[in-house]
């Protein structure tokens, strides 16, 4: 029900969140967790060690490796950090890049609906 209150008009004209803004974030969001979790894959097929995954094992396959890469590259973006999985090497420096875009986009998103809701109300 809270999600389905982000999209319904309100007592106040309009609506707090639009469909388009909400899609883009999503949009948003996969293209960066993607982008990472293949730089991540990439670097471990060209040999680079750029994550260190501890307790779980080896990641020999390619499928394995994609779906190591894509699992750090989510929980690296959304700041969860299990800790299963660390960076080493140069991984660290991507993994601090991904972080900070992870803080940023949320920033954007509000202020980018916040520009929205005043450029509707100066038009209105």
């Amino acid at each position: 029900m809270s999600i389905k209150a982000l999209f319904k008009s309100n007592k106040i004209k309009g609506k707090k969140v639009s469909f388009e803004n909400f899609l883009i974030l999503a949009f948003i969001y996969i293209t960066v967790m993607v982008g990472f979790g293949m730089i991540y894959v990439l670097l471990e097929l060209q040999g680079f060690e750029v994550l260190n995954p501890g307790n779980l094992g080896s990641n020999n396959g390619y499928i394995e490796k994609l779906n190591t890469g894509m699992y750090f590259s989510a929980i690296t973006l959304f700041s969860v950090g299990y800790g299963d999985l660390s960076p080493i090497g140069i991984g660290r420096m991507i993994a601090v890049v991904e972080a900070l875009i992870g803080y940023t986009i949320p920033a954007a998103f509000v202020a980018r609906v916040v520009f929205d809701m005043d450029r509707k109300s100066i038009k209105e």
